[in-house]
């Protein structure tokens, strides 16, 4: 029988639109520092019932940095600067613009979840699995922020987990 498994670009497609994800993601990123596509990669890993360990995730999270601090991020914040900004933005132009460049965004970070479905499928061969794999989110975000998450980070960690336990 064929492997059914859904490949993580749909999943985190699927995840990120279930309601208030999408804000609860954004929210985890601005609070926490945290790489949205290594959430979803982690929330992935979960519904194959595979543990993210710390080790795991720092190793995985070494070969993505590179790419997102010199590429997604720089991407993320022309969109974001171009929403306000600087001068002749904002304009129906610069809207335009800024739209290019959030497909742009979009086409890195989904680069990026490419990558990381390929060290996900490794995990999985190697038979990482676990009877609770739940707390791979929580893995991820004291990854990112050591401290302890505040309460609109815990909130939306949350939002997270109950569209995660629903799909």
């Amino acid at each position: 029988m064929a492997d059914q498994r859904q490949g993580l670009w749909d999943f985190a497609l699927q995840l990120y639109a279930a309601p208030g994800v999408g804000e609860a993601c954004l929210t985890l990123q601005d609070e926490c520092r945290v790489d949205v596509p290594l959430l979803l990669f982690s929330a992935w890993l979960s519904k194959q019932s595979v543990a993210l360990t710390s080790s795991d995730l720092a190793r995985i999270d070494g070969i993505v940095a590179d790419w997102r601090s010199e590429v997604v991020q720089p991407l993320r914040a022309v969109r974001r600067r171009l929403k306000s900004g600087p001068y002749p933005a904002p304009t129906t132009v610069t809207e335009a613009l800024r739209n290019g460049v959030k497909g742009v965004e979009l086409s890195s970070e989904k680069i990026e979840l490419a990558v990381l479905e390929t060290e996900g499928e490794a995990l999985i061969a190697a038979g990482a699995f676990a009877v609770d794999a739940t707390g791979n989110l929580a893995v991820v975000l004291r990854h990112f922020r050591a401290a302890d998450p505040g309460a609109k980070a815990a909130q939306a960690l949350a939002v997270i987990e109950t569209a995660l336990a629903a799909l």
